[in-house]
């Protein structure tokens, strides 16, 4: 497999995925396992959670162009740095769920909580920043490789996130505080496999974030690319926003939300390399608006499922998570190769791209949401037509988005899209 996907043994493949594995597996806890955990183990009240982690995601919006200004004006230490937000992640991670708060619950729960929000979105910069100068040593196709082996590591990252609370609940200790310690272990020994990766761009010496982020904002095949990225990501914010609503009350199938969201991220994960294979022979754009057409065939068919139709979502499952596949891999690894043309360091320009990214999760939640509830939907016994509500929303809105993300994909210039003969 290492030979197929192009990087040897001297690119240091299982470094990168296993960073990005490790990113992934902080990320599902930080929105997914803390709150129940708060709220199970200490009795915080649902709508105190709710408060601090939209006052958290508030301070996140602003954080994150401050995070890219500081990864770039760190840049000739980001070894150093890279250590030191990986050990306060780890630090944070145990606080939030090894460590019995010695403070008021809620207040631990928003400072570890701001830790590890900060931790990870300052790696996830520097991380896919670093992608871009090693995409550019490793050839034609290269930045599509790298990302092949850093998606694919990344989803994995995830159904192991997903997979371990039930796991290690098998074992002798809780299973939060044994995930919180494995978890720490995981991050030290990431951080030292890719600890000579992180080399400082050549033109450290120059350029401001300001400099950069105007030149991101001024390249016009930049602007676009970070305008397809919001309309590809948000299908995926808002099948995600909806997913555990339509499991339970559209297909009536309580207990299946867990085997279906791993089935569709394993899916994901292993179409990643094929994805990426046939992008170095066809071009990366051609074959990303294939997986587009292929995820807008399989959400239409998720519009008209209803109770008792399980197995045939779980194939939509398969053929919707092989598309994120492609997404993952394919959209990052064009807009890193057009950072490498635009500016030297390219952590200013995943800052935006991370802001983009996390806006879909907001505008899903402010959108798709209050529109359920003015359709009357409360849960598995709302009425029938907030049900079918329900069902168009996840699957109709996800296929518009996607026919505008395809349209303007396919009409901005793209390099390099000559595809490779053997």
């Amino acid at each position: 497999m290492i030979a197929r996907m192009g990087l040897g043994a001297s690119g240091h493949p299982g470094a990168w995925a296993g960073f990005a594995a490790m990113l992934a597996m902080a990320g599902l806890p930080i929105y997914i396992h803390a709150p129940k955990f708060y709220v199970d183990e200490y009795g915080v009240g649902l709508a105190a959670l709710g408060t601090v982690l939209f006052a958290l995601r508030l301070i996140d919006f602003v954080q994150d162009p401050a995070l890219g200004w500081l990864a770039h004006a760190t840049r000739r230490y980001r070894q150093a740095m890279v250590a030191g937000a990986g050990a306060l992640m780890a630090l944070s991670m145990l606080g939030l769920f090894a460590v019995e708060p010695p403070i008021a619950p809620l207040a631990w729960f928003a400072l570890t909580l701001t830790g590890l929000f900060s931790a990870f979105s300052f790696l996830t910069m520097c991380f896919y920043a670093q992608g871009v100068p090693k995409g550019e040593t490793m050839g034609e196709n290269g930045h599509i490789r790298l990302a092949a082996w850093r998606e694919t590591g990344a989803l994995l990252g995830v159904c192991a996130a997903a997979a371990a609370p039930t796991l290690l609940a098998l074992g002798p200790n809780p299973p939060f505080e044994a995930f919180a310690i494995l978890f720490a272990a995981f991050v030290l020994g990431t951080v030292w496999v890719m600890r000579r990766e992180w080399v400082a761009p050549a033109a450290a010496a120059s350029g401001t974030a300001l400099a950069d982020f105007r030149a991101v904002l001024g390249d016009a095949i930049a602007r676009r690319l970070l305008l397809v990225a919001l309309l590809n990501a948000a299908p995926v914010a808002v099948s995600s926003t909806l997913f555990l609503f339509y499991v339970e009350s559209r297909l009536a199938a309580p207990g299946w939300e867990g085997p279906l969201l791993l089935l569709f991220f394993l899916s994901a994960a292993a179409a990643a390399p094929f994805w990426a294979r046939a992008a170095a022979r066809y071009g990366a754009r051609r074959v990303l608006i294939s997986a587009m057409f292929l995820a807008i065939i399989a959400f239409a068919f998720a519009a008209p499922l209803g109770p008792g139709d399980v197995w045939l979502f779980a194939i939509i499952c398969v053929a919707t998570g092989a598309a994120l596949g492609a997404d993952l891999t394919l959209l990052s690894a064009i807009f890193a190769r057009r950072m490498a043309r635009v500016i030297p360091d390219a952590a200013t320009g995943f800052a935006l791209w991370a802001f983009v990214s996390k806006a879909t999760l907001a505008l899903a939640a402010i959108t798709v949401l209050p529109f359920l509830q003015a359709q009357g939907f409360t849960g598995p016994d709302s009425p029938a037509s907030a049900l079918v509500a329900l069902g168009l929303a996840y699957a109709l809105v996800p296929c518009v988005l996607k026919v505008l993300a395809i349209a303007l994909l396919a009409t901005t210039p793209i390099d390099r899209e000559a595809p490779i003969h053997a």
